[in-house]
Formats: structure tokens, C-alpha cells, sequence
């Protein structure tokens, strides 16, 4: 029991992973790594109960633990649970067991705060879109604290695969389906797939494994499905990383690109083979064409390309494993322009991620298309988990650019990858406003711009300006409208505009 009688979102978050650690590990015999998980229910004037897994019985779920052993004759209705681990779906478990999402929705529990997805890309979001469709509200873990949960479970996240491979066969008839994508193509075969960009997902992840194991592995990762006994065929997801040409079943496959020169002209370029080869395509596409992304000198120049190119490849990835392939008739895009390079991805953040969590570069983690962020992971071409808005503040701190910026411009969620802080300066200020500045602010603002957020004594140090003349361009930026303030006295920040 906790004293917590008052809803405090993050208190209970840390409880709950704080009680995660308490986990007893399953006495097992084939080597299989069971997760940490923790769970609280808070209900209104009561004290808030937890549980672990394998708490009261081993290999129990803490969720099962607090619903239908510590609290089953308590009424839930209007609770809050708090879990680590995202509760299994429907089809997850052998009948006639019910899964937590089950027993939650059952429970009428009417909010859930998620830690993590469940691993498994086969189960991966499954638990967590059921809860959505029968009206449960769900959100996430902040980001530090999923940190600590991966890291308190990395054997269990890197066993995933293994435990697919360990499943009956009737593990892959999930109840629960998050894009119709998951389901076989008509008019697509085996023989439709690029045999060279299937070598390459065996080549980058490293796996060796005969044609039998390896058709088995497809079908666990939901890339294949059975039409007939003996019969395989690629899903949507299949064909669209390895079919030679996706696009005549899928026509908003592919990633288009496009440049506009400083000299007026402009260079297009559709990349619609297989997706697996997409991103490297794009990158030696642009690598020829932008020799020189960056005003730096020769030297530091050849140092720097190499972070920059990191933020827009990890782009492209995001862009191409987390857009909504539900919007038909559009296409992820990539856009370059003089000051910056635009990758466009159809669709929203997934729920519960919102567009304010990605603008912060701080959304927590969770993946809308999980068998594509799996395969991208394998080869090494995106985070295991996540969105990669962390690789993207260490590479622009790297570059000494600016932070990438997230806005919505429907049907698009556009990421910009700014070449230099200048550029971003003059987008948000306009060419008008940045005559009328000072010298002295107009030298600050690319600075200013370039953070979420900064401090008078952190433009000092950028700038070289001494206390009073930083002072003097940040009320000129305020003038100006350029700047909110952020908090008082000694802690004031200032940030651009909205």
C-alpha cells in the first residue's frame, strides 16, 4: 500500500517502477528472460495499491496480481493504473486465459499510463490499441523513466525475436490488428519480392539461417502469411521493404525527393524499390548533391557532414516507419532548400504521443508501425526502440546546428533539418523583422533560435557579449516579438516565439 490518495501522475509512475524492481524471476529451464514489471491502482481517496509480477504466485502479471487477487471485490470503476510494461492483448495469451487488456477493460478501469510497448513484434501496440477502442485513455511513461524500465529488462527486450520463434503457430491469429497492412496483398507472390533486398536484411542482421528458418522467421515478423497450407504470400508490410515494386500494390509506397538549388533550378528523384534500400538511396542522393550542407571550413567541414547526414537519415527512417499508411494518397517526401532539409511523413504522432511531445524533441517512446521499426532496427538503420529524437539533439549539438524542428502541415508531419543557425533565424524572424533588429540582437538571434530554450549567462558564452550588452539584445528580441520569457529572477529563460 502507498499513502499517494491524491492523483500525482509522475509520483505514481516512479512507484510503479520502483515496485518493478521488486520482480521475482520465473524458475525456468529453457533460458527464456521474463520482464520486470510494476503496477499501481490509484483510486479517488484511497490509498494506492501495488503489485509485481510473480508478487503472490510466480509468473503471475502484476496487472492480474492487482485486479483478481489484491483488489477483485474493490470497485475500479474511475481508477488509474499505472504499468511498466504495456498489458498483453487479446490473442496473446492461450485460451482460455483472458489478457490484462482484457481484464482491464472488463474491470472498467478508464485510464492506463503505459512504460513500454510489450517487445514482441508480434504483440508489439496490440494491448495498447485494444485499451484505445474500448475507450480506455492511455498514455505514456515520460521518457527518463522508460529509460530505466529498458534498461532494468534488456535481456527480456533482447529476447523479442526469440520468443516469436518460441510461440504455436496459432500465436499469429492476434484479435488485434493495427494496420491493414498486416494482411496479405491479392495479386502479390513470393516470387514479387527483390532477392536482393531480402540478402540485405539477412546481411545487416546477421542472420543465418536456412530458407525454411528463414521463411518461418517472415511469417513470425508478420512480412508473410500463410494463404494456403504450404502457401505463402507477402503481407503489406512484406512487400513494401522487399517487393521489387511496391508501389503497384501499395501507390503510396516510396519516398520522393526533391531539390530546389540556390540558382533556381530543381532536381526530382522517386525511390520506389524495395524500402529497405530507401534510406541509403536517399543519403547517397543528397551526399552528391549537397557537397557542402554546412559554412564551416575545410578542416572542420569534413567532421561535421557526417552528423548532419545522421539527423537526415534518421529522419527519413522515421518518416518512412511511423506514417500513418492508412493516409492513401500521400507519399513521405523529402524536400531540400538552400537553408534547410524538409522529410515529410503523412499522419500525426500515434496516440498518445502529441504534436507539443514531438516539437520538444522529449515524446515518449512508441513505435505506430512496430514489424517495420523491428526490421529497420535489426539493420541498424534506427533505434531499437523510440523515435530517434535523441540521436537527433546529440548529432545537431554535434554539427553545432540548430535543433530540428516538428511541425503539422496536413496531411503531414514535417521535420526541418536546418543548415546552418542563420537559416533558421531568418525563417522565424522573416526578412522584414531581422532589418529593424539591432546589430547586437540580430548577431543573438540565430543563437536564441537555434535552442528550445536559453539562459542570459548561456548567450553570453555563445555570443562573447558581456552581461549587459547580452541583456540589452534579448529586450530588443522581446521588442521585436521574437522572444517568450520563461520563468523569473535568477532561472529566466528565453525561448522563440511560438
Amino acid at each position: 500500500m502507498s499513502n499517494l490518495t491524491q492523483l500525482d501522475p509522475r509520483q505514481l509512475m516512479e512507484l510503479a517502477v520502483d515496485v518493478m524492481r521488486q520482480s521475482l524471476p520465473e524458475r525456468r529451464t529453457d533460458g527464456k528472460a521474463t520482464p520486470r514489471v510494476g503496477a499501481v491502482i490509484w483510486r479517488a481517496g484511497e490509498d494506492a495499491v501495488s503489485a509485481c509480477r510473480g508478487e503472490l504466485r510466480e509468473g503471475d502479471h502484476a496487472e492480474y496480481t492487482l485486479i483478481e487477487r489484491k483488489l477483485r471485490d474493490a470497485p475500479l470503476s474511475g481508477a488509474v493504473l499505472f504499468c511498466t510494461l504495456e498489458p498483453c492483448a487479446p490473442g496473446a495469451r492461450q485460451a482460455p486465459k483472458l489478457s490484462c487488456a482484457e481484464r482491464i477493460v472488463r474491470a472498467r478501469i478508464k485510464e492506463v499510463w503505459v512504460g513500454i510497448e510489450d517487445p514482441d513484434p508480434t504483440v508489439d501496440r496490440r494491448g495498447i490499441r485494444y485499451l484505445q477502442d474500448n475507450g480506455v485513455e492511455v498514455h505514456l511513461f515520460d521518457v527518463d523513466l522508460q529509460h530505466q524500465i529498458r534498461d532494468q529488462n534488456r535481456s527480456f527486450l533482447e529476447q523479442a525475436l526469440a520468443r516469436a520463434e518460441a510461440w504455436e503457430d496459432d500465436a499469429t491469429a492476434l484479435a488485434e490488428r493495427l494496420s491493414e497492412l498486416e494482411s496479405e496483398l491479392s495479386a502479390v507472390e513470393l516470387r514479387d519480392l527483390s532477392p536482393p533486398a531480402l540478402e540485405r536484411y539477412r546481411h545487416s542482421a546477421n542472420i543465418d539461417q536456412d530458407e525454411a528458418a528463414f521463411t518461418r522467421r517472415l511469417l513470425r515478423l508478420g512480412l508473410l502469411c500463410e494463404a494456403a497450407p504450404g502457401r505463402f504470400v507477402p503481407t503489406g508490410f512484406g512487400f513494401l521493404l522487399f517487393g521489387s515494386e511496391p508501389r503497384t500494390a501499395l501507390a503510396h509506397a516510396g519516398v520522393l525527393g526533391t531539390i530546389h538549388f540556390a540558382d533556381g533550378r530543381e532536381e526530382v528523384r522517386d525511390f520506389d524499390g524495395p524500402q529497405v534500400f530507401a534510406p541509403q538511396e536517399v543519403m547517397a542522393w543528397l551526399r552528391a548533391r549537397l557537397p557542402d550542407p554546412i559554412d564551416r571550413s575545410q578542416a572542420e567541414h569534413v567532421r561535421l557532414l557526417d552528423p548532419f547526414y545522421e539527423m537526415v537519415r534518421e529522419a527519413v527512417v522515421n518518416a518512412f516507419i511511423h506514417r500513418d499508411y492508412g493516409i492513401a494518397g500521400a507519399k513521405c517526401q523529402v524536400v531540400v532548400t538552400p537553408d534547410r532539409v524538409a522529410v515529410m511523413s503523412p499522419g500525426l504522432p500515434v496516440e498518445p504521443i502529441t504534436l507539443e511531445q514531438m516539437q520538444s524533441l522529449d515524446a515518449p517512446m512508441l513505435s505506430r508501425n512496430p514489424v517495420l521499426h523491428y526490421v529497420f532496427s535489426q539493420m541498424n538503420l534506427a533505434e531499437e526502440r523510440g523515435l530517434g529524437l535523441q540521436s537527433l539533439r546529440l548529432q545537431a549539438a554535434r554539427a553545432h546546428l540548430p535543433l530540428p524542428r516538428y511541425r503539422w502541415q496536413p496531411p503531414y508531419l514535417v521535420l526541418s533539418i536546418y543548415r546552418s543557425p542563420e537559416a533558421l533565424a531568418r525563417e522565424l524572424a522573416g526578412p522584414h523583422v531581422m532589418g529593424e533588429l539591432t546589430k547586437a540582437a540580430a548577431d543573438s538571434w540565430p543563437a536564441v533560435a537555434s535552442r528550445h530554450s536559453i539562459s542570459t549567462r548561456e548567450l553570453m558564452a555563445s555570443t562573447g557579449f558581456d552581461e549587459r550588452k547580452a541583456q540589452r539584445a534579448l529586450k530588443s528580441l522581446q521588442e521585436a516579438r521574437l522572444l517568450r520569457v520563461i520563468g523569473n529572477g535568477p532561472a529566466t529563460r528565453y525561448a522563440a516565439a511560438d
